[in-house]
């Protein structure tokens, strides 16, 4: 997408907000601030005087029509009620499963192309109204001619398009971002566009969707937690997905839940649990958990268990981030500040120059205050607010390949502000965390790593003593070479500088002693004494015992 394109595009998302009566949202930019009288220049504005739809409406409408990346913008904030306000929060859980759907018959044309066939050669029945309409795909409800009840799910026609252009702008903000805004380089905007980037694009494959449904089935086999419905892979195509149909109550319709009896606070605890064991068990999670692609199940209300729908977006952890979370999880539950402190420096997520001690006091005047307290009493925004402060304060670098995992814990909480804001997140979450510990540190990961590697070492024992044999045979005809890479040579060579240098330091500090003593001995010395000693062999003391002090040390280092 070339330079015109971009500016193109950003004129059509301003023409939208235009369109839409939110021009308000353009003045009060600080670059087109003073010119905000031209709003009583512009037509849209005397118009929707008269008749404006209201502002929720509105601002769902702009999302709509700009795009795939803006309606997800939307359904994250729409989990986030304690941050909008109601009108808005309710006009943007629309985005959720129910954007502007396009024509049912474009999607018959897309399904038939994929499969080569009639609509009815494949499915036994096809119900042509959507059962949701998303940003990337929308999706119908169909029988197949064995009778099973599936979901048809179609992406939209010339969304990778949009995408591209979307991406493209924003990669052209990123650039700039970097280049003129202090703060550019620690929040890193161009890796955090290329996260966003690969999750759309992922997406957009039905295949690679299917087999992340797959996935996420196989870890939840067994559990009354989670339900994860069944892949047709006969069906499936890279634009085409069939799955199971399966039947529940969307989690945000409290109303049909209390209906039902449902048990809220389990239920609560119930997808704290999920999100924890999905991150640091599976290490594989759902990480689009909007209320569209969450339903509850009503067989069994006292003990609740989710369906998980829409696979799009699933996210993992590098194990060093899985390792360095679950101890910050921890130190944060236990209030142990000191150790979040060292363990931010330790993953270089602040600079290595970072006062420990001062980082700690930070850390704590930000989090001591929510503690022991419901997510009732809890203002996330505020929190969010007064952590970037801190963040920018310390240099802290955004983490991208950490964005996902935020904003599920985003979604996370949201859902559990709504459905029961006493629950005690910290205490939900501790517990699992504190098993995941244990299983990597102790007893049960050493019996975990040899049952993991004991198929391996099997195959290698059997040629061990070869191998010995042929590095004895080679050190004895003098042929055994050892290869270092560039980073070893250069720790070889400071480790013989250093070696040097506290041999050196050592010697010379043996001769000063020594040579104190000698000028003490002398009988004739008649300079300055001190407490019946030459002042120079004071000095020369003094000066060998720093040597060898200095020695010591460097050893030590």
């Amino acid at each position: 997408m070339n330079v015109i394109s971009q500016f193109l595009r950003l004129g059509y998302i301003n023409w939208t907000l235009l369109r839409h009566g939110l021009d308000e949202v353009i003045l009060a930019t600080r670059l087109f601030r003073p010119l905000r009288f031209l709003i009583y220049f512009n037509p849209e504005h005397w118009r929707k005087t008269a008749a404006a739809a209201p502002r929720g409406v509105r601002i769902r409408r702009t999302l709509e029509d700009l795009g795939p990346i803006f309606v997800k913008f939307g359904q994250l904030l729409s989990t986030r009620r304690d941050l909008l306000s109601d009108d808005i929060a309710e006009e943007l859980t629309l985005l959720q499963d129910q954007v502007a759907p396009f024509p049912s018959e474009k999607a018959k044309e897309i399904i038939e192309t994929a499969y080569g066939q009639r609509l009815s050669e494949v499915f036994a029945s096809f119900d042509e109204k959507p059962l949701a309409s998303a940003s990337i795909a929308q999706v119908y409800a169909a029988q197949l001619h064995d009778g099973s009840m599936v979901v048809v799910k179609v992406v939209r026609p010339g969304i990778k398009r949009v995408i591209q252009g979307d991406v493209d702008l924003l990669y052209m903000l990123a650039n700039l971002a970097e280049r003129y805004w202090s703060e550019g380089p620690r929040l890193r905007p161009r890796e955090i566009v290329a996260e966003l980037e690969k999750n759309l694009y992922d997406e957009l494959d039905m295949l690679r969707e299917g087999a992340s449904a797959s996935q996420l089935r196989r870890n939840f086999t067994g559990s009354n937690k989670l339900y994860v419905p069944l892949v047709h892979w006969h069906y499936t195509r890279p634009n085409v997905l069939v799955m199971e149909r399966v039947q529940g109550i969307p989690i945000n319709n409290i109303d049909e839940l209390q209906r039902y009896g449902i048990n809220f606070k389990r239920l609560a605890e119930t997808g704290v649990e999920i999100f924890f064991t999905q991150v640091f068990r599976h290490n594989f999670f759902h990480a689009d958990m909007h209320p569209g692609n969450i339903l509850v199940s009503t067989e069994n209300p006292q003990n609740p268990n989710y369906i998980a729908l829409d696979f799009g977006i699933m996210g993992t952890l590098g194990p060093e981030d899985q390792r360095y979370l679950a101890e910050n999880f921890l130190a944060f539950f236990n209030h142990d500040y000191r150790r979040v402190a060292e363990l931010h420096v330790d993953a270089g997520w602040v600079p290595a120059g970072t006062r420990v001690d001062e980082f700690e006091s930070a850390i704590r005047s930000v989090c001591e205050p929510i503690f022991d307290r419901p997510l009732k009493e809890i203002s996330f925004g505020q929190l969010l607010i007064r952590l970037f402060q801190t963040a920018r304060r310390f240099h802290m670098e955004i983490q991208p390949q950490l964005v996902l995992l935020q904003k599920t814990l985003l979604n996370i909480e949201g859902l559990g502000r709504v459905l029961y804001p006493d629950l005690d997140l910290w205490q939900t979450a501790k517990p699992i965390l504190e098993r995941w510990m244990s299983d990597q540190a102790g007893p049960r990961a050493a019996y975990n790593s040899l049952r993991l590697n004991a198929p391996q070492w099997a195959a290698t024992l059997p040629e061990l003593p070869l191998l010995i044999h042929e590095v004895a045979k080679q050190a004895s005809k003098g042929r055994l070479q050892v290869r270092l890479s560039p980073d070893d040579l250069r720790e070889l060579h400071r480790e013989i500088r250093y070696a040097s240098l506290r041999t050196t330091a050592a010697v010379a500090g043996a001769a000063c002693l020594i040579g104190a003593a000698i000028i003490h001995s002398l009988s004739n010395y008649t300079l300055i004494m001190i407490a019946g000693i030459p002042l120079l062999s004071w000095l020369s003391a003094g000066i060998g015992l720093v040597l060898i002090i200095a020695a010591w040390r460097l050893e030590r280092n």
